[in-house]
């Protein structure tokens, strides 16, 4: 294990049909969300514990105020070697004027369509205009910061997206990727679209997918090259392949619960263990313990390539730092 998914809020200023309920939800209070002090003192420890990545996630991590300076603290604790954010970009433009450059090494951008009546469709937020998006995507490219795009092909939503949003690493340092929807929350009632579907997509309008072994980001992305394209290709098929095997991570939820899998309920509560005065080295102890029971793998198919069960999981991404 060294890479750890942080989510800092629950909070989300879209409302996308696979992660968020059509209305708004109850959200956490504040006193139950992890205050900066307290992510910054568990990013500390996970470090001492071989934790050398971490990625800042939400609901939507850009609606958490001061998410500037947790950044720019996160990627000072010593052994951390890498800061990275995944976000929907609609708040990208004013974190741009104060980003903690350098030491954000990368920002994830989920793109589920470039027609706005269809992101319309897939997100319910009115008035977005995705090419806003990718020219603040632009802006990032300009400050050397890495960029990928990451879309949910839902089925009857967005598979006629899928070549146009590909076609963005074609000219651009961009890495697009394409992540099969998992049957969480919302997700539970779509159909997903498996990953050998979207590449039969991507060959039948651009030509050959060419394996690139390459290292491209931290987690269980599987990368392709096209031919003209600047940019590379991703796969990420947790439902029809899996690659539990090889799992290198964990995640913090926004209320400071260390989930082990997203398909599973164990875990620590961390937060109670902070707020009761727990010190650093029985903290330590605590999570080898948990990490240890960390499953084999996923149940979110039973069995890789089998279909996902629906409502087999009530909690949604947003709640648990997807």
């Amino acid at each position: 294990m060294d890479y750890l998914r942080v989510s800092v809020t629950d909070c989300c200023n879209l409302r996308c049909v696979y992660c968020m309920p059509s209305r708004q939800a109850g959200q956490q209070s504040r006193e139950s969300l992890l205050s900066s002090d307290e992510i910054i003192r568990v990013c500390g420890i996970f470090a001492d514990l071989g934790i050398v990545k971490i990625k800042i996630t939400g609901g939507e991590p850009l609606v958490r105020p001061g998410i500037a300076g947790l950044i720019r603290d996160i990627a000072s604790i010593p052994g951390i070697c890498k800061v990275t954010m995944t976000t929907n970009g609609l708040l990208l433009g004013r974190f741009l004027d104060e980003a903690p450059f350098p030491s954000l090494g990368g920002i994830n951008i989920s793109l589920d369509a470039l027609d706005e009546n269809r992101y319309r469709l897939m997100t319910r937020q009115e008035g977005v205009k995705p090419v806003d998006i990718i020219t603040l995507a632009d802006r990032l490219l300009e400050k050397h910061v890495p960029v990928k795009i990451n879309c949910v092909p839902v089925r009857g939503f967005n598979e006629d997206e899928i070549p146009a949003l590909a076609a963005l690493a074609k000219d651009k340092y961009i890495n697009v990727r394409f992540i099969e929807l998992m049957p969480l929350g919302s997700g539970g009632s779509l159909q997903f679209v498996p990953g050998n579907e979207i590449a039969a997509i991507l060959e039948k309008t651009f030509g050959k997918l060419e394996p690139y072994s390459g290292a491209l980001g931290n987690g269980p992305a599987v990368y392709y090259s096209l031919s003209g394209f600047t940019g590379k290709i991703g796969f990420i098929n947790p439902v029809s392949h899996g690659f539990c095997e090889t799992c290198n991570r964990l995640r913090l939820t926004p209320s400071g619960f260390l989930k082990l899998c997203l398909s599973t309920g164990s875990g620590l509560d961390i937060r109670k263990l902070l707020r009761s005065g727990i010190s650093d080295d029985e903290l330590k102890k605590a999570i080898i313990e948990t990490v240890a029971k960390k499953p084999h793998y996923h149940t979110l198919s039973g069995i890789y390539g089998a279909a996902p069960k629906a409502g087999q999981h009530s909690k949604g991404m947003y709640k648990i730092g997807g």
